[in-house]
């Protein structure tokens, strides 16, 4: 260590200073504030230079001793400390807790935080429409807990799950910083395919103390100030307990000190959840169906979320986005949401009341989070003040809407308390610092209206000193002015200082001018710099008093902006189905999906009006596989991944782009979709593939619906066509599965399986030929296509015409050459074992005619040769 290095060479307080500080975060980057900069030194000043792309410099710190440094304007240092938490370094912010003007000696400094990717607070640093998680992980043989929260909304939940299932949990709520006990660390179970080493989040190994079950449990009673965890119905869930209770101590060891004393995180209530309650989507099926991104770029507006977001505040954007990735199995739970949707959808007024209600509302989850840790700007409180004031044209409309929706209008309780005291303490336009003294309303302090009015008065006497000594003295060109070094001076040119009365005192010569001062001059402002120092004292004071107080209504805002978020939820919901033409779904526990006239909810806000093709769906027990053939660019792909999104959508509660739906509650959406390879670990596109069939069969069940697009098409035509043809005949056959399945494929020759399938059908996509062009109809039809028109596509899509006259000769012989091959592997019928005799053979007579149990040795080996000779004349 650095320290070490120097050993007792002499170097400046400052350095020895920093070196004990840094000693206690030799983890992070330490950001040492230095007057106006936040300055790094050593190797984090190295690492900040090359990351951040600023100048590295130096600095003598002792004898002898040049110490590299790279520093960042303290007015900027949000910028540069964003760039540094998105690469995932975690930076001790070191502050200076003394003022250094008053300071005698060395300026006291210490780390009041540790900002980490999971424990970031500040907006520039946060992505408003969706959660900033931090997850904790335990893992105890075939178990795991997890826990998550978001320390800017007060989110806090945990789940205890078998291990097999923390991957997919993991993947839903992408956390941006996991904790893991050190011990773990090398954890890797092949057949659950975990391994913590090479997991894509940001891991963080803390000691193992923190998951230990007693310590976690003790920390979580200290945080909610309660004597037991039955309240939460965690007690029989040790390892969801103990990832909780190191989220718990991980985040009040990040938020230190002595800076921010009395200051704390908020995490409301602990929810226990199980994973069983929700449908699971792996990252595979998540970025197929793009439910988030996308398009090739990864952009959000040719996402599922962006295509039925129409809510008007960050808080239901987020609960939106969570909805997305954690559709319901719970049939009560969305019976519940779409009667929501659908009251909002059959009142015009309430939901454009509503809407209009919920612009501008300001991010109240994140403002009461950042007023419990003591960091809100008074702006932010008047925010919050004007959010909690559209309660009761909220509540008023959502009544309105019957009384089924009781449950949501509960939630939209005032919160008077808060909102009074907002009024009457935050001045209406704040300006400046608190402390500047225009922050607190008038009225609401006697003191700070008594400083204010002794400032104002003094300041008004200065400022009226001007005139009335330009009059005492008779000089026209007498000015009164201030300046941080000397204070308040009359200042007169030196060709008039002859005139002035005795009580001038002379403070500072220029080269024209003298400036001086009077005994009543330094009397007031002795009165203004008083004022304005208890001014700034007390408005601090009565500042943090406020927020105190408002802290400890944190809770029920925290609810209350819960019931703001779905209020926007459901009302965006509304509007998106009427915009887009959407219908409320039938839900239930049955095993049918049936889908009359759906459309792909992204495709067809991309298309015209009126261009995209309705088509319908429908699998059941007797028809649970649908085999989908026909030509490249018809829109296979497109109908397979709208059943899964209709089916998606509806169990997330919405209404959904169809004429007609009646969605069976499906426990998983699988999908095997497109070319990838994974070249970083040496897996080719066709292992990847493989590898994603291999996870779908061996997780699927009888509820599960199955998107499978060109399976096989990695390999040889052969492989892939019997690989993709046992695939079919397992998801069919195997008792375990049965599972609905949608089928893509180019090999025409599986459409025979429709003949010893019966749970088999097919289906194509119509095409009409015109003159030797291809016209693609975007109708699914019933029956098997014959042909892909790969050809015709590639002619589409601008290759050279020599290229595609090749292409059709080449097409022309492989078809007439493979035809009889292709035929007898897909008409194969069991094979028989050929018969040693022919039918009605007098061998075969002979040999019953045998009494076998009675012959001697000789006579067995005569009657072999008697046989033997017949059997050569027969030849």
């Amino acid at each position: 260590h650095k320290a070490n290095r120097e050993g007792n060479s002499p170097v400046t307080p400052v350095r020895r200073q920093y070196l004990k500080i840094k000693e206690a975060h030799r983890d992070s980057i330490v950001l040492f504030r230095m007057g106006d900069f936040y300055e790094t030194f050593d190797d984090d000043a190295r690492l900040v230079a090359r990351e951040l792309d600023i100048t590295l410099t130096g600095r003598s710190l002792g004898k002898n001793l040049r110490v590299p440094m790279a520093g960042v304007p303290a007015h900027s240092v949000e910028s540069y400390l964003a760039r540094l938490v998105r690469k995932g370094y975690q930076v001790a912010i070191c502050e200076q807790l003394s003022d250094p003007a008053l300071s005698k000696g060395l300026v006291e400094r210490d780390v009041v935080r540790v900002v980490t990717p999971g424990t970031v607070f500040e907006d520039s640093l946060l992505d408003q429409r969706a959660n900033n998680y931090l997850a904790a992980v335990s893992i105890e043989g075939e178990q795991a807990g997890l826990a998550y929260a978001d320390i800017t909304t007060g989110e806090f939940a945990a789940a205890q799950m078998p291990l097999a299932q923390l991957s997919l949990e993991l993947g839903r709520i992408d956390p941006a910083e996991v904790l893991v006990p050190r011990s773990i660390l090398s954890y890797k179970v092949a057949a659950e395919g975990i391994d913590i080493q090479e997991s894509p989040y940001r891991l963080t190994p803390t000691d193992d103390a923190p998951f230990e079950h007693e310590t976690a449990v003790a920390a979580l009673l200290g945080h909610f100030r309660i004597h037991t965890l039955e309240s939460f119905g965690c007690e029989h869930l040790p390892l969801a307990v103990s990832a909780a209770g190191a989220i718990v101590e991980y985040v009040e060891r990040t938020r230190l000190t002595a800076y921010s004393a009395g200051s704390r995180v908020q995490l409301n209530n602990l929810s226990v959840y199980s994973a069983r309650q929700y449908m699971a989507l792996d990252s595979r099926t998540r970025r197929n169906l793009e439910l988030f991104e996308g398009g090739r770029g990864g952009q959000r507006e040719l996402s599922l979320l962006a295509a039925i977001d129409c809510t008007r505040t960050a808080m239901g954007s987020r609960l939106l986005r969570r909805w997305l990735g954690q559709p319901l199995l719970d049939l009560a739970a969305l019976e519940q949401r779409l009667e929501a949707v659908d009251s909002f959808y059959r009142d015009g007024l309430a939901r454009g009341a509503v809407a209009a209600a919920l612009t501008g509302v300001a991010d109240m989850e994140r403002i009461i989070g950042r007023v419990v840790a003591g960091s809100v700007a008074p702006r932010e409180l008047l925010a919050l003040r004007s959010g909690l004031e559209t309660l009761p044209e909220l509540g008023e409309r959502v009544a309105g809407l019957g009384s089924g929706l009781q449950w949501l209008h509960t939630g939209l309780r005032p919160v008077s308390e808060v909102t009074e005291l907002i009024e009457a303490a935050i001045e209406p336009e704040p300006s400046g610092a608190v402390g500047d003294g225009n922050v607190i309303r008038s009225g609401f302090s006697d003191e700070i209206d008594e400083l204010k009015n002794a400032s104002t008065n003094a300041r008004q006497y200065i400022a009226g000193l001007e005139q009335k000594e330009r009059e005492r003295t008779g000089i026209r060109s007498l000015r009164v002015g201030y300046n941080q070094v000397f204070g308040y001076y009359i200042e007169v040119s030196k060709s008039q200082t002859a005139e002035l009365p005795d009580d001038y005192i002379r403070r500072q010569t220029l080269t024209n001018a003298e400036r001086y001062i009077v005994p009543e001059l330094k009397e007031y402002e002795s009165l203004v710099l008083n004022a304005r120092e208890r001014l700034a004292t007390a408005e601090s004071d009565i500042y943090r008093r406020i927020c105190a107080q408002v802290a400890e209504s944190a809770e029920s805002v925290a609810r209350t902006a819960s019931a703001i978020a779905q209020v926007d939820v459901f009302c965006a919901l509304a509007q998106a189905a009427v915009d887009n033409g959407y219908v409320r779904p039938v839900v239930d526990n049955g095993s049918v999906v049936r889908i009359r006239e759906g459309r792909h909810p992204v495709v067809e806000r991309v298309l015209s009006s009126g261009e995209y093709v309705p088509n319908d769906v429908e699998l059941s027990g007797e028809e649970r596989v649908l085999m989908l053939t026909g030509p490249n660019m018809a829109g296979k792909s497109t109908y397979i991944r709208q059943v899964a999104l209709i089916t998606l959508m509806a169990q997330v509660g919405s209404f959904v782009p169809a004429a007609e739906a009646r969605i069976g509650l499906v426990d998983r959406i699988f999908t095997r979709v497109g070319l990838q390879d994974d070249l970083a670990t040496g897996q080719s596109t066709f292992m990847v593939e493989m590898v994603e069939t291999a996870a779908i069969l061996n997780q699927a069940t009888p509820r599960s619906l199955v998107i499978l697009d060109e399976i096989g098409r990695g390999t040889s035509t052969y492989d892939g066509l019997s690989i993709a043809r046992a695939v079919i005949e397992h998801l069919h056959n195997d008792p375990r599965l049965g599972c609905k399945t949608l089928f893509a494929t180019h090999y025409h020759e599986l459409t025979q399986l429709a003949a010893t399938l019966p749970g088999v059908r097919n289906y194509s996509v119509a095409v009409a030929e015109e003159g030797g062009d291809v016209i693609f109809l975007h109708r699914i039809v019933p029956g098997g296509a014959d042909r892909s028109y790969g050809v015709h596509v590639a002619r589409l899509a601008g290759l050279p015409q020599g290229v595609i006259n090749r292409a059709w000769e080449v097409l022309t012989d492989l078809e007439s050459q493979g035809e009889n091959a292709r035929k007898r592997l897909t008409h194969s019928a069991p094979v028989q074992q050929l018969t040693l005799f022919p039918a009605g053979s007098s061998l075969a007579d002979a040999l019953r005619a045998l009494d076998v149990p009675n012959m001697t040795p000789l006579d067995a080996l005569n009657k072999l040769y008697e046989l033997q000779e017949q059997a050569g004349s027969m030849a």
